[in-house]
């Protein structure tokens, strides 16, 4: 049995700590930590935990905990998963990485130091079903080779306070990762559009945003960006092939024919529509620490994901193309374990 503790008691640690103590065989949820005492307080009553911290490296310190989940902001993900490298813990570090690419870098390096991979970046797209079929689908061939990929990521509102920038970095940069997995290809420059924002937007915000990016295959990738779209929660992708097509299908769901008109229910937010990725991440994590194989995304991943982004916040701010660099790549990173990436493992 692992013992987790979860740092972050709002949005996402609440969502982990949820599915870790209903639906992951193998762990134990053992305490909860955030600087909110209250916002601490009311999860570990819902989860039934006893041990709660204000202090996150306390809870890092904890001989009781034996691996840990980074959900607090982000600015606080450096100095948590360098905690953690130090004690030597495993640790599931919500997106971004680091706040910046110099502080990810130093979370890259500080592992690289190590000479064994401790974290995993939670970029859960990599463990839906559907995004795990239609990968497979490309890697086995079934479109030969790919030329175009479309990805399209809709929410149906945000808080105000979440502005241009914040499109990118909060929600492009899912995009950016599960667009370089899918296609094993790095992303070597970026363009960012914007025109006519929603009226839904505060001034001065550019939402939606169209990210167009160049890979180091020749592939190029079209991102749409739309976090106030009002209708609902909506997640796509296409991939072109030079001899068909592949396309997400959506979760199932009932299709309704009534009074002249077929409607079909759309989630409303992200714990809906990726409720069994998040089950399937959590699962082969866990599994990961007991058999000590890494699985999903990498510190590197979580480093060239921040990369990337903030070339894309250089474009959208300078109306021109921005090459984007990821060299350096430490050898620790040479190969990843896709193959044991998969739901329940």
């Amino acid at each position: 049995m692992v013992s987790v503790g979860v740092i972050g008691a709002g949005l996402m640690g609440t969502t982990h700590a949820r599915t870790l103590a209903t639906a992951v065989p193998g762990a134990e949820l053992t305490a909860i930590s955030d600087t909110v005492s209250e916002q601490a307080e009311r999860l570990a009553h819902e989860v039934a935990v006893d041990r709660v911290y204000g202090d996150a490296p306390e809870l890092i310190h904890d001989p009781g905990v034996d691996a840990v989940i980074i959900a607090s902001t982000a600015p606080t993900h450096e100095e948590f998963a360098l905690a953690c490298l130090q004690a030597g813990k495993p640790v599931l570090c919500e997106k971004p990485l680091a706040a910046t690419a110099a502080a990810a870098r130093q979370v890259l390096d500080a592992e690289a130091a190590l000479g064994r991979r401790l974290v995993q970046v939670g970029f859960m797209r990599r463990f839906d079903p559907g995004y795990r079929e239609l990968k497979a689908a490309l890697d086995g061939g079934a479109i030969g080779a790919p030329l175009i990929a479309y990805s399209t990521h809709r929410a149906p509102t945000v808080p105000d306070a979440f502005d241009s920038e914040m499109v990118i970095t909060d929600t492009v940069v899912h995009d950016v990762d599960t667009i370089r997995w899918m296609l094993g290809q790095e992303m070597t420059g970026v363009t960012v559009l914007a025109g006519r924002p929603t009226s839904q937007a505060p001034a001065g915000v550019h939402d939606p945003q169209m990210v167009v990016f160049e890979c180091s295959g020749g592939v190029l990738v079209h991102v749409e960006a739309f976090v106030r779209a009002q209708y609902g929660y909506d997640i796509r992708c296409e991939v072109v092939g030079e001899a068909g097509t592949l396309t997400l299908s959506p979760p199932a769901t009932a299709l309704v024919h009534r009074d002249g008109h077929a409607t079909v229910d759309l989630p409303q937010r992200f714990q809906e529509r990726f409720a069994d990725a998040y089950i399937a991440e959590l699962t082969a994590w866990i599994a990961s620490i007991a058999d000590g194989t890494p699985v999903g995304a990498s510190a590197w991943d979580g480093h060239a994901a921040t990369v990337i982004c903030e070339a894309a916040v250089e474009s959208q701010k300078t109306h021109r193309p921005v090459a984007i660099d990821l060299s350096d790549k430490p050898s620790l990173y040479a190969a990843q374990p896709e193959e044991l990436l998969v739901a329940g493992h």
